[in-house]
């Protein structure tokens, strides 16, 4: 489901150069109207539905409109950003409210190790079918 700017709570991030959602958007969808100052997404139909936008904005003006079978018909979803977490909330038509809340991504930029603990590859290692950590038969070598 595309995301959508509520043109109520967008303040075109107070006159920047570039919005947040422009900042963030990797298909370069969401747009500021110069003439109201309101962000908009130009293209609904080529939205990823990462919800980067939805994450970044800091007045929650951008929302998305959730599968069916995740949040019912005529319900929202919204999130809320801190420094630690982002909560979602879903609010249903019957007026409950559920939160769900998530860690985000706490390390530094740069830092992680991606293949620490892994063992050292060979170019003997590229004719193996298995995957860089997993143990099991040399499947190049049918009689082993």
């Amino acid at each position: 489901m595309p995301s959508f700017v509520i043109s109520e709570k967008c303040d075109g991030c107070k006159g920047q150069d570039k919005t947040a959602c422009q900042y963030i958007c990797p298909n370069d969808l969401m747009v500021l109207d110069t003439e109201t100052m309101k962000a908009y997404n130009q293209e609904p139909d080529a939205c990823w539905e990462c919800y980067s936008c939805v994450k970044i904005c800091p007045q929650q003006a951008i929302e998305v409109r959730g599968y069916a079978d995740f949040v019912p018909l005529g319900a929202s979803l919204i999130p809320l950003k801190s420094t630690d977490s982002i909560m979602w909330t879903v609010k249903f038509r019957n007026g409950k409210i559920k939160r769900f809340k998530f860690a985000t991504h706490t390390l530094p930029e740069g830092s992680v190790e991606p293949y620490k603990g892994l063992p050292d590859v060979s170019d003997e290692d590229l004719k193996n079918e298995n995957l860089l950590n997993e143990k099991g038969k040399d499947l190049s070598n049918p009689s082993a």
